[in-house]
């Protein structure tokens, strides 16, 4: 029953307008649970690092409009699935990451060992624009992986995506999609029969509730899911500003293995995977050597053993201190706003929503779009600080 009310709480801060997963996971720490938390006293949660006077009116609004119980009946009328940090099944490696999802929609197959971390998954993302070299390799390292057992996970999208999906589909094996929509919007449309047959023989996710529709602000987030399920990333193929490289970027914070596709210099689809090389990525030279290579990664420690610990104090590393660049003219509103909260010195997640007044999503867009122009630096913890 405890656990059960629980799974309720972290479904209702879930809904609350500009909490983010940060905050969510410090007001289970300051309160003790999230119960708790939603009960305190205006005045308690306003001491706690991260509400501010408009979140806090965000909160208050939203605990006199929410009714936590009648939200978790609503979801178990509609049959809708999800797991929270509260739940046993809650993905394993998930836990791992600082800015797990509060909440995991999900439909399909559900496998335990997944949810343990036992049956490995291995990330396979990239460009929409995908070449003929890049349909090919990324089936055949699909098709390779599955029947070596690795179960596959990209994000439902035109190109690498659905390639690596179908793939694996094919060998008959599971893959696992992660949506930018609520778990019931197919997008995009011409993925339908992929998104069927995935439900069927693998599993759909998403951290947006159902009904939630395709905006561009919510596939940067989504990326954290990808990097976070899997053992390892591959890049197959990307362009210099692809979203694969978001990808990538959470991988390497959450200290996974990153391989990309090597590709020619001629090709702009292969110019994101040239600059993963030159940052540390391992060279996938072939379906037996990759396999060889994915062989090397360590055991999983028991899931019973693992112990969710979260960190806020500040990194130790000393500020850089460097001119404030010059923005281009036609940054926009939001991405002005972010980096006016930026310093030289490392800047969270939460302090940029508060004293920008941008949403989660909104923050997260403009902070990927000022890492990719490399007017920021994204650090461990979801901190930033101008380059």
């Amino acid at each position: 029953m405890a656990q059960e009310q629980e799974r309720m709480y972290w479904l209702a801060w879930s809904r609350v307008r500009g909490v983010g997963p940060l905050l969510v996971q410090r007001l289970q720490t300051e309160f003790g649970s999230l119960g708790e938390a939603w009960r305190a006293q205006s005045a308690a949660l306003q001491a706690v690092q991260g509400v501010g006077p408009k979140l806090l009116e965000s909160i208050t609004t939203a605990r006199a409009q929410l009714e936590p119980e009648q939200l978790l009946e609503d979801c178990d009328r509609a049959q809708v699935k999800f797991w929270t940090p509260a739940d046993p099944d809650y993905p394993y490696l998930l836990q791992e990451i600082p800015n797990l999802p509060p909440v995991l929609y999900y439909r399909g197959q559900v496998n335990r060992l997944e949810n343990q971390g036992r049956k490995p998954a291995i990330a396979i993302v990239g460009t929409r624009n995908i070449t003929d070299y890049g349909h090919r390799w990324t089936a055949r390292i699909s098709r390779a992986l599955t029947c070596r057992g690795f179960t596959i996970v990209s994000g439902l999208a035109l190109g690498v995506d659905a390639v690596a999906h179908e793939a694996c589909l094919n060998a008959g094996g599971r893959t696992i999609a992660v949506l930018g929509t609520g778990i019931d919007v197919i997008y995009p449309r011409q993925n339908t029969a992929l998104y069927h047959r995935i439900a069927e023989q693998g599993l759909i996710l998403s951290d947006y509730p159902p009904g939630t529709r395709p905006e561009a602000h919510n596939f940067p987030p989504r990326n954290r899911i990808i990097a976070g399920l899997s053992r390892a990333v591959l890049v197959m193929e990307a362009a210099q500003r692809s979203g694969a490289l978001i990808t990538a970027r959470y991988a390497i914070e959450y200290n996974r293995d990153v391989y990309t596709l090597p590709g020619s210099l001629d090709n702009p689809q292969a110019l994101g995977c040239l600059e993963l090389v030159n940052t540390g990525a391992q060279l996938i030279l072939g379906e037996r050597a990759l396999l060889d290579q994915l062989g090397d990664i360590p055991p999983l420690d028991s899931p019973q053993d693992h112990q969710l610990t979260l960190d806020f104090s500040p990194p130790d590393s000393p500020p850089v201190v460097a001119p404030r660049p010059t923005l281009p003219p036609d940054l926009s509103p939001n991405c002005y706003r972010a980096f006016e909260v930026i310093g030289t010195e490392p800047t969270s997640l939460d302090r940029i929503m508060e004293q920008s007044g941008l949403t989660a999503s909104e923050a997260l867009v403009a902070l990927s779009l000022l890492e990719m122009l490399e007017l920021i630096t994204g650090l461990p913890g979801q901190q930033y600080r101008q380059r």
